[in-house]
């Protein structure tokens, strides 16, 4: 679950070397002493190179976990889980493990198709008729797979649930709002939302919220007994991780805010976890749903989830020349790939500050659980995690962290250089066309939900979701907030109607522009009820004005469809067909005589019987 691309997350400092030993003395575990000879052999200068990629990353902490068979047989912790307070990691810290709740979702799912109150591959609208897609032609297609392995072809919209007091049931209502940019089942395109909508599907289909019935199907099974849902219950556990990143401009790391807005994303990204727990799952997975002896997850659902349901393009190797990852796929809830000839199964997962990947190699029986604090250290999962497995089998190392490194140091210095040519495009010496407080109001997205604009010392105020900014004029109509390193920069456009009036404003969001309108005032149904009633033509003809009860009022001509009158100011109405017509109610002493419309060809006058 990766928050949206507007909003950068940032980075962090160096330890000094006998600092980082004492914390990795006090950090570290082993297990299953069997096992932890052969282990420990192969494992020979991990230490040296953990120390060391911490210190190239400039990484706040990290913690790794080895499951071999139905043991884990390493947990330890490099650097810290709270870097102010140099707190080491054990194998006990809870952190956000993101995305990685995918899979969970998945198999939750999958006992309700062994029940058959599911199917994997029949529109999901046969077992769950309230959900809506965009078209008819997804209502009639859309899978519970499709869902769960991002080929619905739809993009992400992560500004709809990001920051957002959105609720589970909210996000499955705005599906229908969300058109596909590609044809479905053709490509892979990550979407938190579809695991929303099976979240609240989980819900309707077991009578059970989606927290709920996984903690009773998998958590207590599984004897993940520390493992919880929200920042609040993480931070009453003394163990646990605390974000921390570096600035995008320097070397500095500083801590940031906890994101805790994961309820209505639950089935996305909501679990928080540590090592321990996590084994118990990871154990799971790699033994055919047993732990401890007993048969908990249902082997042909982890085989399903395993199942590749859509190809994904190999880029480390078209844009990078790196071929050691081949034939990468997507199930539902995690990929499959080729890693140097061994099929390795894995997911990541991000929110700020907090970055995982829990891994596994199926016919091997060697998994690997990783936690990264650090946005800028969050590629380094996938580094460390190949790293253990290529200790594990006698292979030769990649110089995976060198390589990622690289990629990141160019790709900070191209970001800060684009930043400083940040309004190149500014035309100068313009004017807003209105007053600021004309700009004021709510503006309304049926998907994306409401973006309020104030005004306060004589500067507009951005408030979109929690996120809250004085804006500064741009040039015209265009007004931006500052470019802040956690929550981004946002332009807003506004734009006028026919008459002349701001009744629209326009963001780029996630994959393209979203346009926000003017909220209409509440038709309060007393003075609708005075309004309706039977109008004549100038020709003689006859319509209604009808208050539809729950809907609105609305004209009814014979032989015509009905419109609906918009509340727009006191007695004036508009219609959603047509910007640049305005129906106005004639009152004269408290009765309503006539309604009046007033297009660019005149003014027309209909007086009430």
């Amino acid at each position: 679950m990766k928050s949206p691309k507007q909003h950068p997350h940032l980075k962090l400092i160096l330890f000094g070397i006998v600092t980082l030993a004492i914390a990795l003395s006090l950090s570290s575990r082993i297990y299953a002493q069997d096992d932890s000879a052969s282990v420990a052999q192969k494992l020979q200068g991990f230490d040296a190179y953990m120390e060391k990629v911490l210190k190239d990353w400039n990484g706040p902490g990290i913690g790794v976990g080895i499951v071999v068979n139905d043991k884990l047989i390493f947990a330890k912790g490099y650097g810290y889980r709270d870097y102010e307070k140099k707190l080491p990691i054990t194998p006990t810290t809870l952190f956000p493990i993101a995305s990685n709740t995918k899979l969970f979702t998945a198999v939750a799912a999958g006992f309700l198709v062994e029940e058959g109150k599911l199917t994997w591959n029949r529109p999901i609208r046969e077992s769950v008729p309230s959900i809506e897609f965009y078209d008819s032609e997804l209502n009639n297609t859309v899978t519970l797979r499709d869902m769960l392995s991002h080929r619905t072809g739809i993009t992400r919209h992560d500004s709809i649930w990001y920051k957002s007091d959105f609720n589970e049931k909210q996000l499955f209502e705005r599906l229908k709002y969300l058109e596909p940019k590609e044809p479905l089942r053709e490509m892979f395109l990550y979407n938190n939302m579809m695991f929303a909508g099976v979240g609240e599907t989980i819900y309707l289909q077991s009578g059970k919220p989606w927290a709920e019935y996984v903690r009773e199907k998998i958590l207590k099974p599984l004897e993940m007994n520390s493992t919880v849902y929200s920042i609040a219950d993480m931070l009453k556990q003394p163990d646990h991780g605390v974000p921390f990143t570096e600035r995008r401009d320097s070397n500095e790391i500083y801590k940031i805010p906890y994101y805790e807005d994961t309820d209505g994303l639950a089935a996305a990204g909501a679990i928080i976890s540590n090592i321990e727990d996590m084994s118990h799952w990871l154990i799971a997975l790699m033994n055919d749903g047993k732990y401890a002896g007993r048969a908990v997850l249902p082997p042909k659902v982890l085989q399903a989830t395993l199942e590749p349901a859509v190809a994904l393009p190999n880029i480390s190797g078209e844009i990078r020349g790196w071929w050691e990852i081949l034939n990468a796929a997507y199930g539902m809830g995690r990929q499959t790939a080729s890693y140097r000839g061994h099929l390795i199964t894995f997911h990541g997962g991000d929110l700020p500050g907090f970055h995982s990947q829990i891994s596994f190699m199926p016919n091997e029986h060697i998994g690997v659980i990783v936690f990264v604090i650090g946005d800028h250290a969050a590629p380094l999962y996938n580094p460390i995690s190949y790293n253990v497995y290529e200790r594990l089998l006698g292979m030769d190392q990649t110089p995976w962290s060198d390589r990622f490194l690289a990629v990141r140091l160019r790709n900070k210095a191209t970001d800060k250089e684009a930043r400083s040519k940040a309004g190149a495009g500014r035309v100068a010496n313009t004017q807003p066309s209105h007053p600021l407080a004309d700009y004021v109001g709510e503006y309304e997205h049926p998907a994306y939900g409401m973006l309020k604009i104030g005004l306060k010392d004589n500067q507009l105020q951005f408030d979109f979701h929690k996120i809250h900014f004085a804006m500064t004029h741009f040039h015209y109509d265009r007004f931006d907030t500052p470019d802040d390193e956690q929550d981004g920069k946002w332009s807003v456009n506004f734009a006028t109607n026919p008459q002349g009036e701001i009744d629209k404003a326009t963001m780029s969001l996630d994959e393209a522009e979203a346009v926000f309108v003017r909220r209409a005032p509440t038709l309060d149904a007393e003075l609708a009820n005075r309004l309706a009633g039977t109008y004549m033509t100038p020709n003689g003809g006859k319509f209604q004005v009808v208050m539809k009860p729950g809907s609105g009022l609305y004209i009814v001509f014979p032989g015509a469809p009905d419109r609906e009158l918009i509340p727009y100011k006191g007695l004036k109405f508009r219609i959603k067909e047509f910007a640049d017509v305005v129906f106005e109610f004639v009152e004269e002493n408290g009765q309503i005589k006539a309604l009046k419309k007033t297009d660019p060809t005149g003014e027309y006058t209909f007086k009430r019987m």
